[in-house]
């Protein structure tokens, strides 16, 4: 972690901390606003693919989502959801060889990330943006998820229309909402008192516990085919998350672990790639 970063997680912590000493609950609320804060800029010079696309948008909770779509109109279409502190420009390397296995693209920066409107985002929140991409853009053949992206799309598919034919890749998915809380917790040395208030509050704003907001629980209602790439050193989204679901041996999950990659490079990776466009 940079310096400056290291910094301000400090005066976050010590913030969060003598706040907690006063009130639990308002701590909970300036940690969950704090969580659900992208803090990286997901703005990005745009790549002569990106310049190549269509723009397209719509407004949802008086936001402005942006998007891109390329290859339209095409008898197949695919979705694309990047993760936390992303942005659909980062996928960028997956058009072209998508627009060559006949694929209409389509990728949306969520609320709060890249060219789109909103500070905070939280999974009901991606997953109501994608319903909306569905219903006005779909329906969709195949799904591409990185990350919080995953967690998302997984979510999304227990909700619309879909089948065997369907095809879903996840990379490094988020698989468990806990750990990622778990991580928040312990980067910021927040204790436990503050995690039970944390934990109701993101019951009252979701609807549902933290422990419900899982893949594992999510692809047992599932169709789909799915591919899922992930890399046995993910610092963000442990392997050790993942495994458990592969232990669970679904019929319709496919594994492909590497070693090596990490968390961001495996979406880079051109075996990640060749994997992805042969599983499609």
């Amino acid at each position: 972690m940079k310096l400056s970063r290291k910094i301000v997680f400090t005066y976050l912590r010590i913030r969060l901390q003598l706040t907690a000493l006063v009130s639990p609950q308002k701590a909970a609320q300036k940690a969950f606003t704090l969580f659900c804060t992208p803090r990286r800029s997901t703005q990005q010079t745009p790549s002569a693919i990106i310049k190549k696309a269509e723009l397209i948008s719509f407004n949802m909770n008086n936001l402005a989502i942006h998007g891109y779509r390329w290859n339209h109109p095409s008898p197949k279409k695919i979705l694309i959801a990047h993760g936390f502190e992303s942005a659909a420009g980062n996928f960028d390397g997956f058009v072209q060889p998508l627009i060559n296995k006949g694929y209409e693209i389509i990728a949306f920066d969520a609320p709060g990330h890249g060219r789109s409107d909103g500070r905070e985002i939280t999974l009901p929140v991606y997953v109501q943006t994608l319903q909306y991409i569905v219903s006005e853009y779909g329906p969709f053949n195949a799904y591409i998820a990185h990350s919080f992206g995953g967690l998302a799309i997984a979510h999304l598919l227990e909700t619309v229309a879909h089948d065997e034919q369907t095809r879903v890749v996840l990379i490094a998915p988020a698989t468990e909402t806990t750990t990622a809380i778990n991580g928040f917790f312990h980067l910021l040395h927040l204790n436990g008192n503050l995690r039970a208030a944390f934990d109701r509050l993101a019951r009252d704003k979701t609807g549902v516990s933290p422990e419900e907001l899982s893949i594992r629980r999510a692809v047992q209602n599932i169709n789909a085919r799915i591919l899922w790439l992930h890399d046995d050193q993910d610092d963000i989204t442990p392997y050790r998350d993942a495994e458990k679901v592969k232990n669970d041996r679904h019929s319709n999950i496919q594994f492909i672990i590497s070693s090596g990659l990490g968390h961001r490079k495996i979406y880079r990776d051109k075996h990640t790639l060749n994997h992805i466009l042969h599983f499609l």
